[in-house]
């Protein structure tokens, strides 16, 4: 059974920075894909972030509106996923999911393709 786990929320200011966790577990197979979605009140949930742990080599996703300033990341024994935000912005306000494809598609920002989800974190960015 898969299950996700987030902290790591709060409220900050514009400019500052979070890091949110997700502690990860029941993954039993070799392919896989995680991720962080966010959704804002009266808005689609949208991808943010996503990591492909590849035997043959990691890969990441980010939404363009994220590049640069946020950073998604596993500790080495691919337990506990994080993404660091920095630059926070007031639209990067929203409730933050941890969620993974298991096995992995080829979709990594659609929703739709994510069978497992966390309870989520609420970010709060003010200007």
């Amino acid at each position: 059974q898969v299950q996700l786990v987030e902290s790591g929320g709060g409220s900050v200011q514009a400019g500052g920075s979070l890091r949110l966790s997700c502690a990860a577990s029941g993954f039993h197979y070799i392919t896989y894909l995680i991720g962080w979605f966010r959704q804002a009140p009266g808005k689609d949930r949208e991808g943010v972030a996503a990591i492909n742990p590849r035997p043959t080599g990691r890969s990441t996703y980010y939404a363009d509106s994220v590049k640069g300033r946020f950073t998604i990341s596993q500790d080495g024994a691919g337990n506990t996923l994080y993404l660091q935000m920095n630059s926070l912005k007031p639209e990067d306000t929203a409730m933050y999911y941890c969620a993974a494809q298991v096995p992995a598609t080829s979709s990594w920002a659609s929703a739709n393709d994510y069978a497992y989800w966390g309870q989520g974190t609420q970010v709060t960015v003010s200007s």
